[in-house]
């Protein structure tokens, strides 16, 4: 695995699994293949650009031509891009439908052509929908109940299909919420953060008590190489292992370390759906030797004082003011 093409690179995640590629002394060069739109950000591949392994192309995957040309220069695909905010699916679907599902597939027939040793399609724990109780096993079906989610399942259905089809030696993986540094003001952690560092109320839609497992983005992306590297194609490996959170206790411990109280939390009408818990059974990738490392409140100062000291990142986008974030 000398070459690899990251898609969505520039992204929250996608940039953290990038500088994780070029730590690694096996790894010849890192391609990001990147539209760079509202979610991506090439100050996030600062520390990227600095090596001379790296290669940055501004350009999307559903430009087939251009797919298939990046793809067969090299020897494995890492899929992170994706349409992924809830609420802008309940609003916009085609947009999710077009990019997470035909443009995963692209993408997999550039790979089935060029014959890639490893394709790693970056999915979601949303598209197991919501659990009354219980956990979902890697063989739990899919009950994507919000358009985001159900053109995600469709990815994962279009890249097995690829594997027994075709033999692409395609590995999904599907994490839990992430968290950390350089994750865009939509997600709610970043956008409670930012309001509350302005000296506004927190919105928590609805009662607050739909449950999530937030786990930190580089434990994710630990895991999603580790299936890289040793993943069997055709499997699919859910990574979690973080802390389950309700909005509210999310919302609670956030102002526990910002130095605020109760008050300064508004409760807003829920969205139009709204899973109310997720969660899944990790065991399987902890087979492989998987374990998350970060703990909750360490890693979350740590995410704060981030956003703290780099105000242009989330001071002039529009989720900053007035848009109430969902956490998903």
């Amino acid at each position: 695995m000398s070459k690899v093409l990251v898609t969505g690179g520039a992204g929250f995640i996608g940039s953290h699994f990038v500088e994780r590629l070029l730590r690694r002394a096996d790894v010849e060069q890192v391609t990001v293949l990147d539209a760079l739109t509202y979610a991506g950000n090439l100050a996030n591949l600062k520390a990227a650009q600095a090596s001379g392994r790296f290669k940055f192309v501004h350009g999307n995957i559903l430009d087939t031509r251009l797919v298939g040309k990046l793809v067969e220069s090299h020897d494995a695909v890492v899929h992170f891009a994706a349409e992924s905010h809830v609420d802008r699916s309940l609003f916009d679907a085609g947009r999710f439908i077009a990019t997470n599902v035909h443009g995963t597939q692209i993408l997999l027939e550039a790979a089935r052509r060029s014959g890639v040793s490893r394709f790693v399609n970056v999915s979601t724990d949303e598209v197991y929908g919501s659990l009354a109780s219980g956990t979902a096993t890697e063989q739990w079906p899919l009950a994507p109940s919000i358009p985001y989610a159900a053109s995600k399942a469709a990815g994962d259905l279009i890249a097995r299909s690829y594997f027994e089809t075709y033999g692409v030696p395609v590995c999904i993986t599907r994490s839990s919420n992430n968290y950390g540094p350089r994750q865009y003001p939509e997600k709610v952690i970043p956008y409670f953060v930012s309001r509350l560092l302005q000296g506004r109320a927190l919105r928590v839609h609805g009662d607050g008590r739909h449950l999530r497992n937030w786990l930190h983005v580089e434990d994710n992306c630990a895991g999603i190489e580790l299936v890289l590297n040793q993943g069997v194609p055709g499997e699919v490996y859910n990574i979690g292992g973080g802390h389950d959170l309700t909005t509210n206790e999310l919302a609670d411990l956030l102002l526990r370390m910002l130095g605020a109280d109760s008050s300064m939390v508004e409760h807003v009408p829920d969205r139009i759906a709204n899973d109310r818990r997720y969660a899944m059974d990790w065991s399987k990738i902890a087979h492989l030797g998987y374990r998350p490392t970060h703990d909750l409140e360490y890693s979350l100062a740590s995410t704060i004082a981030w956003y703290r000291s780099n105000p242009a990142f989330w001071q002039h986008t529009p989720v900053s003011g007035d848009v109430a974030a969902l956490g998903c």
